[in-house]
């Protein structure tokens, strides 16, 4: 019970920080915009937390369960914004339980392999995420439209987005997100398994 409680109070706080990691990549605007950026600081991010609090209880689901925490956590963000009149998909809301299940199931299916979960569902989670966050961020209104129309009150002048870059320079922004994010999470699983043992 204590670890569950220890997980809930540094999930919600990890939140804070997988959210705003660059303050742009949360809102409809950005998350287009810059894609490759948003797919891979959330993967590593959501990978380095589930992984060490995965190893901290050494039971397969802690990872989903965290991912959990933080999408009820960022919902409850969304419906304040939506309460000062923000239209309802000026925030999106990140899709972390599924890449974290797939980490969570390699925990599971190679019998708490340490280092399984770290290769296996790293890559996993580094590979998926991007996939289902775009599908994601299918379903909502043309964000520069959204971001003309309310803009943030605390986006600096420089910021204001003009027109999606992605595409000048990526000819595939979800290929590359999801390259990247595969690459990247590994190590960065590593890191939390180095963390979950001092």
């Amino acid at each position: 019970t204590t670890h569950y409680l220890f997980i809930v109070v540094v999930a919600v706080n990890s939140t804070l920080l997988t959210i705003n990691a660059g303050d742009y990549i949360f809102y409809t605007d950005w998350m287009w915009t810059s894609f490759v950026v948003f797919s891979v600081s959330q993967s590593t991010m959501l990978t380095v937390g589930a992984i060490y609090y995965m190893l901290f209880t050494g039971v397969p689901g802690t990872a989903t369960y965290y991912a959990t925490i933080m999408t009820i956590y960022t919902w409850v963000a969304k419906g304040a914004w939506f309460a000062l009149g923000y239209p309802y998909d000026f925030i999106v809301v990140p899709v972390w339980i599924p890449s974290a299940m797939l980490l969570d199931l390699s925990y599971w299916a190679t019998r708490r392999n340490k280092h399984a979960a770290i290769l296996i569902g790293g890559s996993l989670v580094g590979l998926s995420f991007p996939l289902f966050n775009m599908v994601n961020l299918l379903l909502v209104r043309d964000p520069l439209e959204v971001a003309f129309m309310y803009p943030r009150p605390t986006l600096p002048a420089y910021m204001t987005p003009i027109e999606p870059q992605v595409g000048k320079f990526y000819n595939s922004p979800v290929a590359l997100g999801s390259g990247a994010g595969a690459v990247l999470t590994v190590p960065m699983a590593a890191l939390g398994a180095k963390l979950n043992t001092w």
